[in-house]
C-alpha cells in the first residue's frame, strides 16, 4: 500500500524556514503572502498500513513540535 505522510510544525512552534520563505517571496515580487509554514512529505510503500502511526510517532515526526497526517493512496508506482 502506498502512503503519504505530511509533517508540519505544530501551531505556535517557531518555523524558521517558513519565516525565511515568507520574507523572500515579496522580495521576488510575490505579494499577499502570509503565515507560511514549511513541512515535509514522506511517501512510502508499506505492507501493514496499521503500523504507520507508530512509524510517525517514533521516527518520521517529532510529536513534541510537529503534527502529521497520514494519507493512504491507491497502489501506484
Amino acid at each position: 500500500m502506498r502512503a503519504r505522510v505530511l509533517v508540519r510544525p505544530k501551531a505556535g512552534i517557531l518555523d524558521p524556514q517558513g519565516v525565511a520563505v515568507e520574507q523572500a517571496l515579496p522580495a521576488l515580487g510575490f505579494g499577499g503572502v502570509a503565515n507560511v509554514h514549511v513541512g515535509r512529505l514522506v511517501e512510502l510503500d508499506v505492507d501493514d498500513p496499521a503500523s504507520l502511526d507508530e512509524m510517525c510517532r517514533r521516527l518520521l515526526a517529532n510529536p513534541l513540535v510537529e503534527d502529521y497526517e497520514i494519507q493512504l493512496l491507491d497502489d501506484a508506482p
